[in-house]
């Protein structure tokens, strides 16, 4: 896998990245969910002890991808204007 864009909100992630076709978008999502927990909580072990059960992200997540109508380009500009008020971007 690798990773094109990333920003980082207060309660969400935004993830744009390209990986082999054998990966299953759920599957993908689970790795960098528990890749990200293993090392918060290895840099930071006191939170979990905050985290109900240790859990740190929901179960759910979106996946998109990118092609005609909505192109990586597109989908980087949109990911890094998220944090700039009043500067968002709408991919639809």
């Amino acid at each position: 896998m690798e990773m094109d864009a990333l920003r980082v909100m207060e309660d969400h992630v935004h993830v744009f990245l390209s990986a082999p076709p054998r990966y299953a978008p759920a599957r993908i999502a689970n790795i960098l969910k528990s890749i990200s927990t293993k090392k918060l909580f290895e840099e930071f072990p006191q939170r979990k002890k905050v985290l109900w059960g240790g859990k740190l992200w929901a179960d759910g997540c979106y996946v998109g991808s990118s092609g005609e109508e909505v192109t990586a380009d597109m989908i980087r500009r949109y990911i890094k204007y998220q944090k700039e008020q009043g500067k968002q971007l709408c991919l639809f």
